[in-house]
């Protein structure tokens, strides 16, 4: 409303002072470009509130989830923190380590390279003191998500208090030799690094799931879950690996 009054008197202006014409001309558009940016705040303050009522419902959506869907989100969001704690962990003391957090966000993937070398299922000196040290992190990291004597949960390690059922320790290969190599060496490697983590710390086995068993695992797969092609020389170094995977309870 003042916009208008202003201008109002510009234009009342304009006719009794034509000598000045330009320049309240000028005016008067600054005055008409302050009122379209106004017209345009005024429909983005509007679309701004839809979406907010949008959200809002949104949410009151999600406060009538059953508790076993919400359950599953809370697991998801603990299990994320436990992953990322544990490779942000192993990043530090290892920074060349190629360590990543899986696709679906479910579990720690070293590449066979990382731990042990082409056609070998026993560690090294250097790469067992890798495995070792994972070992130190994951005894920090279980007891705020696991059953047991050491339990200790927390809402700032574990906000959806998620409980893990089982951190399987799994042996991957390329398809380079028979099925049955291939599985056996999985299987060995996986058992390699199981048995140095427990060798130094026995006490690992300590962290249970809700039925009371240890919660570290160990399986074997071979060339059965390949997460690249294995007609590239890359892809067969993907799948050459170690997956550290969080199983949590549903």
């Amino acid at each position: 409303r003042r916009l208008e009054d202003q201008v109002r008197l510009l234009s009342l202006r304009a006719e009794s002072s034509p000598g000045g014409l330009a320049t309240i001309r000028g005016e008067l558009e600054e005055l008409r470009d302050v009122e379209e940016s106004n017209k345009q705040l005024e429909r983005r303050i509007e679309e701004l509130l839809i979406t907010i009522q949008e959200l809002q419902a949104r949410l009151s959506q999600l406060d009538e989830l059953d508790p076993l869907e919400r359950y599953l989100t809370q697991s998801a969001i603990s299990r994320k923190i436990a992953l990322e704690r544990l490779r942000a962990a192993i990043k530090t003391d290892f920074p060349d380590l190629d360590v990543v957090i899986s696709q679906e966000n479910d579990a720690i993937r070293f590449k066979g390279e990382g731990l042990f070398e082409t056609n070998v299922s026993t560690l090294t000196i250097e790469k067992r003191a890798i495995v070792i040290r994972i070992a130190e992190i994951l005894d920090d990291i279980l007891p705020c998500y696991t059953i047991g004597p050491r339990a200790a949960f927390d809402m700032e390690c574990n906000p959806g208090f998620g409980v893990i059922e089982a951190v399987q320790i799994e042996g991957h290969t390329d398809s380079v030799g028979s099925n049955s190599y291939n599985m056996r060496l999985g299987s060995d490697r996986a058992l390699s690094t199981y048995a140095a983590m427990v060798e130094h710390i026995p006490i690992l086995t300590d962290h249970r799931n809700a039925d009371l068993e240890p919660v570290i695992s160990i399986a074997g797969y071979g060339e059965d879950r390949p997460v690249a092609s294995n007609l590239s020389v890359e892809g067969r170094s993907t799948n050459r690996r170690i997956d550290m995977r969080f199983i949590m309870y549903t």
